[in-house]
């Protein structure tokens, strides 16, 4: 064998012994890499979870000492507890920055969480200015009493309505063309409670739900219906329908409203939406529909601390949802794979329930209940659902501002009386004062028109009193309806029982509308009583009836839930027949048995020329300005009534309210006896309706302002709700223009009476 052979052989062996060196080497080091590395991952993980416990520790920390500043910053007796509060009161903030720094949220019912909410709650905790309540519960529904709930009990879950904000046009849970559950036997629960009038009105069902709850015992993955879809179906469209329009189910239990919450957005709604969209497959075409149709309930509870342990008793605190829509396989009543007791359905992009657009659509309807012990007292279980609310710093400026520019506007009417009225004392009893001509001349155009100023309107007396009656038959039903609510005698929360007490007031103020309505018609020199009385009974309400019965009719044709039964309509008939109509008519009769109003000055036979009038006496300027100051005396509290209206916000700040009606109700008088004043400066005695006129076109502003909000502020979408919008906000504007030209007309002839009852004329 050639040399050469043996010398290639040995390098290649010795090659390879070199190669097994360097692979031993780089395994031993990969092994002292990986060991390193095992280390390091178990470092930091330690470290993680030291930093995480301490974190979590000190967020603790600041919550307990949010807790306690805010304990002492309601101790302000006294200068030295004062002072103290106010040292809580900037400890409390950097504790509440520290905890929103580290990332908690408003939302959860964890102790840090709820020290956030109770920090950002403690200025809605206020009754009126600044009386303070205990807890929110207090403000909302005053004198109620927590329930306690013992183990094993049922408690019934109520479906209310099935809305949305896109549309106001809500349907019923187990409404035929909804594709929900059947009905439950109700015999296993309680019923639920009946409703008033208002709550009929507004179109209120509370329903009892198909889940079944039982207090401390948790619910597994449960199938309760199957309901099979066809593409062509009424029942397919219509959830397609509500899911395009964002409908939302609002559940019920113990009085709380159903949320679904998100803690890392920091986000908490009332309601669970029907189903949502998503692109489609091929990125072509309409989107795909899919169905929540799987809910799983989370309920909070408090164990009664007046009861003992081994009694079980609870109280419910929070009552949260998380849909899930899950294509379950099998069948009701025989075997559902993806429901049974081991099961927990979630959300997959595989398992989407969608619904099919070309064949049958099987959906299975299941929930599941998870009971969680909270530290929510049962005082705080309303704070999450004021977040997000109306800021109160907000409505304390506007309210200071009203009150400034109704303090100026009364000034400014104090001035002009005093001014007038002295001026014609010491010229008519010739006192020697200092009296320039320019003066005379200034004050000679309104007594010009001493002979005229008090000539019954030549256009339609009667609607003129008609009006001002109704105005103030809608004002003393409102005011009495306010007061009522801050005396804790009608809770604002409940909006039914609210209107019910408007209607009510209203129908029982008939007399007063009659009254006022008879004594004007007689200053008219009317004596067609009974004419009078009938016009007050029927015009506005049989005005709003009929505007009512038309949107009815077009809601009941879309199955709308706020369609009112021919029931209800009688009803209110009844109501304003037996009961309106004869207190119009015993107003209306002690009206004119009454003596007529004096006026100082004989009206002439022949009425006075009136002068061409400049810019700012002319209507359309004295429209305007006696309009749009009223207005803008409540223009925030009406934004936040709009938003309690429409966006189903919380509302129950009755005494901000009252004080901006206080507002708006001077206001009204002081500008439009300004603008009368200038009116009889200018020698124009046609007041009568001017004066009514001019209060009354601040409905025309409120108008606008509802215009503006379905532009800026509502979605809606189709025509019907649109309609159902306009009309109900026509009949607002209506009645609160009848409110502020009653007001006007009412305090012009006050002002007229004064101002010529001063003048001495032959």
């Amino acid at each position: 064998i050639p040399n050469s052979v043996f010398s290639g052989g040995y390098s290649a062996l010795s090659g390879i012994r070199k190669l097994q060196t360097k692979q031993k080497m780089m395994v031993r080091s990969k092994g002292v890499i990986s060991l390193c590395l095992a280390v390091c991952i178990a470092l930091c993980t330690h470290h993680q979870c030291n930093a995480s416990a301490s974190s979590s520790a000190a967020k603790l920390e600041s919550a307990e000492a949010l807790k306690e500043a805010m304990t002492k910053m309601k101790e302000k007796k006294g200068f030295r507890g004062r002072k103290e509060a106010r040292k809580a009161n900037i400890e409390a903030r950097e504790k509440y920055v520290e905890l929103k720094q580290a990332g908690v949220d408003s939302v959860s019912n964890t102790k840090e969480s709820i020290a956030i909410r109770a920090y950002e709650m403690r200025k809605k905790k206020k009754k009126f200015i600044l009386k303070k309540e205990k807890s929110l519960s207090a403000v909302l529904f005053p004198g109620v009493s927590p329930v306690e709930y013992e183990h094993g009990e049922l408690v019934p879950i109520f479906a209310e309505l099935v809305e949305s904000h896109k549309t106001q046009v809500p349907y019923s849970y187990y409404s035929r063309n909804l594709p929900f559950c059947p009905r439950p036997n109700p015999a296993h629960a309680r019923k639920a409670k009946r409703k008033n009038l208002g709550a009929k009105l507004q179109g209120a069902r509370t329903e009892l739900s198909p889940y079944d709850l039982t207090v401390l015992e948790d619910t597994p993955c449960t199938a309760i219906c199957e309901v099979p879809l066809r593409a062509d179906s009424r029942q397919l469209a219509y959830l397609v329908k509500l899911i395009l329009r964002q409908y939302r189910v609002h559940l019920t239990l113990d009085s709380l409203p159903v949320l679904v919450k998100n803690p890392a957005m920091n986000y908490a709604a009332r309601g669970f939406p029907v189903g949502f969209t998503t692109p489609p497959a091929n990125g072509m075409g309409p989107p795909d529909m899919h169905v929540y149709n799987h809910l799983a309930f989370t309920i909070s509870y408090l164990k009664d601390p007046d009861s003992d342990e081994s009694e079980g008793s609870v109280r419910i605190t929070g009552f949260d949802a998380h849909p899930i829509s899950i294509q379950h396989e099998g069948h009701v009543g025989e075997s559902v794979t993806t429901c049974t007791g081991s099961s927990y359905p979630q959300n997959n992009p595989r398992t989407f329930m969608t619904l099919s657009d070309t064949g049958t659509s099987n959906i299975i309807y299941s929930y599941e209940i998870k009971w969680v012990e909270s530290d929510v007292a049962w005082s705080d279980r309303w704070d999450i659902y004021l977040l997000g609310g109306v800021n109160n710093d907000a409505i304390y400026l506007s309210m200071i501002n009203s009150l400034m520019m109704t303090s100026f506007l009364a000034a400014v009417v104090f001035v002009i009386m005093v001014r007038t009225l002295r001026k014609d004392l010491a010229i008519y009893n010739d006192l020697e004062l200092d009296l320039t001509e320019e003066d005379v001349q200034e004050e000679s155009g309104w007594k010009l028109v001493h002979g005229d100023v008090f000539r019954p309107p030549s256009t339609s007396p009667l609607l003129l009193s008609v009006a001002v009656g109704t105005g103030a038959q809608i004002g003393t039903s409102v005011s009495i309806t306010l007061i009522f609510a801050i005396l804790k005698i009608v809770n604002p929360m409940n909006k039914g029982a609210m209107l019910s007490a408007i209607i009510f007031l209203y129908v029982l103020s008939g007399s007063v509308g009659g009254f006022v309505s008879a004594r004007l018609y007689k200053v008219c020199d009317a004596t067609e009583w009974k004419y009078n009385a009938v016009a007050t009974a029927v015009a506005l309400p049989a005005f709003l009836t009929g505007m009512f019965i038309i949107l009815n009719i077009f809601l009941g044709i879309a199955g709308a839930a706020t369609s009112v039964s021919i029931f209800t309509i009688i009803g209110v008939f009844l109501l304003w027949t037996c009961v309106s109509v004869p207190l119009v008519f015993v107003g209306s009769y002690f009206g004119f048995r009454a003596g007529k109003l004096e006026v100082s000055t004989k009206t002439n036979q022949i009425a006075r020329f009136i002068p061409e009038k400049n810019f700012a006496r002319r209507s359309i300027a004295t429209l305007a300005l006696s309009g749009i100051v009223p207005y803008v005396n409540m223009i925030v509290e009406f934004a936040v009534i709009m938003n309690a209206i429409w966006l189903n916000h919380f509302y129950y700040t009755m005494g901000f309210l009252f004080v901006s009606i206080l507002c708006v109700t001077i206001s009204c008088i002081a500008i439009n006896i300004v603008t009368c004043y200038v009116q009889l400066c200018g020698e124009d005695h046609r007041w009568w309706w001017k004066s009514f006129l001019n209060g009354a076109s601040a409905g025309f502003f409120i108008f606008l302002h509802s215009i503006w909000f379905l532009s800026h502020r509502l979605q809606l979408v189709g025509m019907l709700p649109v309609v159902v919008y306009m009309t109900y906000m026509s009949m607002i504007s209506l009645c609160f223009a009848l409110y502020c030209g009653s007001l006007s007309f009412i305090s012009c002839f006050w002002f007229t009476r004064k101002i010529y009852g001063a003048l001495k004329v032959d």
